[in-house]
């Protein structure tokens, strides 16, 4: 056979993308729902015989077909796919395995983060990136009786994200506030962290950190390798708090305070798994009810839906004044333009 052909897939390509979906799933891998770049490898017959994909700063979905493990195929996929991160300015660079390939990827350069036995390893292409992360963060720790954290999206900042970071700033001496930086919402980061420092000026135990490339979004946690929803969601869920127990350690925080969620199964699961989790690595997990008002609980997706439905007098009575203000300003017309034009933003 002569040197096989690497190149680049289009969604147009519907034979291809049948090809690679075939490849997959007799890896045991699923298609991810989140690419933004995929490569096959083709042998002379053009039958795929490896693959890989890039979302942002990740690889994802990488395979080779069993007929040709062993020819450097992997490297080649790799390599390439580097390449392309580079080429976007992406140099620190991230990816989820099963545990059982996690060697075949160390051989590569990337180095363990965590591991979910049995379940997954979250690496990366640096061998000190993690610990730098920490060590900054040890940089910000603050003494006191009881140290507290809450981890939220806020898109965007609502009066129930207000009222959750209430309960811990009056409960405890400090509470460190991790924002998801990742921008994959509808709110963009920048934004939703103008918004969260503007609502809680006054609460001066309160410090905010970004949570950078470690804590993740639901929307953007890889699905390939995992069987089902659920476990998805649980592969998630102890992904996370694997990292946050040693951020946890770093700041000295020993309780976690989360918002009840009585409607999305997502976030009703993580919760369930945090509260079982948390306690096990000698931080307690505090489920906070939601804030409702006249009846109705207060929630990002319902503020979107107000603005979407161009029902400000709504808007008005679930978020802060500071949030309101922003959302009424020149700053956030295209914003709010973009929200309305949307069939439906309940998935943002």
């Amino acid at each position: 056979m002569s040197q096989p052909l690497i190149t680049t897939f289009y969604p147009s390509d519907i034979q291809m993308a049948d090809k690679i979906k075939a490849l997959l799933q007799s890896e045991g891998i699923h298609l991810d729902a989140n690419l933004d770049y995929t490569c096959a490898v083709v042998d002379d017959e053009y039958n795929v015989i490896a693959t890989g994909s890039c979302f942002k700063n990740t690889l994802r979905c990488i395979a080779v077909s069993h007929d040709h493990q062993g020819e450097g195929l992997m490297n080649t996929v790799v390599s390439h796919l580097i390449g392309i991160q580079y080429q976007r300015g992406n140099v620190r660079l991230y990816l989820y395995t099963k545990c059982g390939s996690a060697k075949y990827f160390a051989e590569l350069g990337f180095h363990e983060i965590v591991q979910i036995k049995d379940e997954l390893v979250f690496m990366e292409n640096s061998s000190s990136g993690f610990s730098r992360y920490l060590s900054c963060l040890r940089q910000e720790r603050k003494e006191g009786a009881s140290v507290a954290s809450v981890v939220m999206n806020a898109n965007p900042f609502t009066s129930g994200h207000r009222y959750l970071i209430e309960q811990a700033a009056r409960n405890n001496d400090i509470v460190h506030l991790f924002i998801i930086s990742e921008d994959a919402s509808l709110f963009p980061f920048a934004v939703r962290k103008k918004l969260i420092l503007a609502g809680i000026a006054d609460l001066p135990n309160v410090a905010v950190h970004e949570s950078g490339p470690y804590i993740i979004s639901n929307a953007t946690f890889p699905s390939y390798f995992q069987r089902d929803e659920e476990s998805v969601i649980r592969g998630h869920a102890l992904l996370d708090l694997s990292i946050f127990t040693q951020i946890a350690a770093t700041l000295g925080i020993t309780v976690r305070y989360v918002g009840e969620e009585p409607h999305s199964i997502v976030t009703g699961i993580y919760n369930e798994i945090m509260q079982k989790e948390l306690p096990s690595n000698g931080i307690r997990c505090v489920v906070v009810p939601r804030k409702k008002i006249d009846g109705m609980p207060i929630s990002a997706s319902a503020v979107r839906k107000a603005l979407h439905d161009g029902d400000l007098s709504l808007v008005e009575k679930l978020v802060p004044e500071t949030t309101y203000r922003f959302l009424t300003s020149p700053e956030a017309s295209p914003l709010i333009a973009h929200i309305q034009a949307e069939e439906n933003v309940s998935h943002y």
